[in-house]
């Protein structure tokens, strides 16, 4: 009895092993660490309090299918409710509109037309041909991470946020600004990357705004 034991142990240890060495462990990115600084905690309490804002700047997009650039008339947000100005000659003369929350979304394009759906990624796509992740923007746009599927962040030197992998999507943080004194410094600039799809935001301007009244 003692031998068979020893023998199934041994063959148990010996697939465990196996098993091990078939894991790939992802390097982390060069310069970067997975370790937050000691002050993470406080800011990201910080910038999620900030839920009434509003900006402005540019957004570019590179796909395989279409490209373009647009001008964010103005991106407001209060909380989950959100409204975007978007200026583009790709997208036609005149300005398109999205105002959406979680789970519907109503775009409105430069000829007047609107469309709404319970898919807001889907949406944007058919109407502009563009693969936009609507839903984790107003996350990823502020430095953090949308709370609704897993992630992986990663600080530079400077102990701010560099990256977060969530989704498929590589969100880096190429720059950031005080943009308000009173405030955590808030990224100028984000590129997000899923495969051969390319989002870039440069922010030129951001400003809290009050709550909007209960009605």
């Amino acid at each position: 009895m003692k031998l068979r034991f020893s023998t199934l142990a041994a063959l148990a240890l010996s697939l465990w092993l196996s098993a091990c060495a078939t894991i790939s462990i992802e390097p982390l990115p060069e310069g970067l660490t997975n370790q937050p600084p000691s002050d993470w905690s406080q800011r990201q309490l910080q910038l999620q309090a900030l839920q009434h804002w509003q900006l402005q700047g540019k957004l570019a997009v590179r796909q395989p299918s279409d490209s373009g650039s647009a001008v964010i008339n103005y991106w407001t947000q209060h909380q989950e409710a959100f409204e975007l100005s978007l200026s583009s000659s790709f997208l036609g003369l005149g300005t398109t509109e999205l105002k959406g929350v979680p789970g519907f979304i109503s775009l409105t394009l430069p000829d007047g037309e609107t469309y709404q759906s319970g898919d807001p990624e889907g949406l944007v796509q058919a109407a502009t041909g563009w693969q936009l992740p609507i839903t984790s923007l107003p996350w990823w746009i502020r430095g953090l991470p949308s709370p609704a599927s897993d992630y992986n962040l990663f600080f530079d030197a400077d102990q701010k946020v560099a990256m977060i992998r969530q989704d498929g999507w590589e969100i880096r943080y190429d720059r950031w600004n005080q943009f308000m004194a009173d405030k955590p410094e808030l990224p100028a600039r984000i590129t997000a990357v899923k495969g051969e799809k390319r989002v870039r935001l440069a922010v030129t301007h951001w400003q809290p705004l009050g709550a909007e009244p209960s009605l």
